[in-house]
């Protein structure tokens, strides 16, 4: 398995890769219906949807952030990631969350928001999001809502978390 793996935006020759990558991950298609779903969604940035490859091309994670609010302010969330089954716990996944704060970063974006895993996130700097009075509208355990800021001169809002039409809540 490579050691670092190279991380690009993803272009329309990935959407299948994509789409087969979360089918594999996660134990129901309803992640591979979001992404597209979000695909044709106006919280869609391009450049925010980021694959993961090996040295021959062949992608094997991926992360995306689209448009979402906390109360008023623009933010963004980070959902879905995912790896093939055969790449977990290579980096691959971790290379694509990165590269994508990155390009978010770079286009001056601040505010990212995640609901997963509380021992995988913090690696990449995000914590509660109850810490800094962001919530959700719905039952999620308290560890599991996490919040980063991508420029520390601009502190995260407070507020429930607006997410795109396609995620249903």
């Amino acid at each position: 398995m490579p050691s670092a793996w190279i991380t690009r935006a993803e272009t329309p020759g990935d959407v299948s890769a994509i789409r087969e990558i979360d089918l594999a991950a996660f134990d129901t298609p309803l992640e591979a219906g979001l992404v597209d779903a979000l695909r044709a969604d106006t919280s869609w940035i391009e450049g925010l949807s980021v694959v993961s490859t090996d040295a021959n091309g062949t992608v094997v994670g991926h992360a995306l952030l689209t448009r979402c609010h906390i109360a008023d302010a623009p933010a963004l969330c980070l959902a879905p990631v995912a790896v093939g089954p055969e790449h977990q716990r290579t980096g691959a996944g971790s290379a694509a969350v990165r590269a994508v704060l990155q390009a978010a970063k770079d286009r001056g974006e601040c505010h990212v928001v995640v609901l997963g895993h509380p021992s995988y996130y913090p690696r990449f700097g995000f914590g509660r999001a109850s810490e800094h009075g962001i919530r959700v509208s719905f039952d999620v355990p308290d560890e599991a809502l996490m919040a980063l800021t991508l420029d520390e001169g601009r502190p995260l809002p407070s507020g429930v978390i607006r997410y795109a039409a396609p995620f249903g809540i």
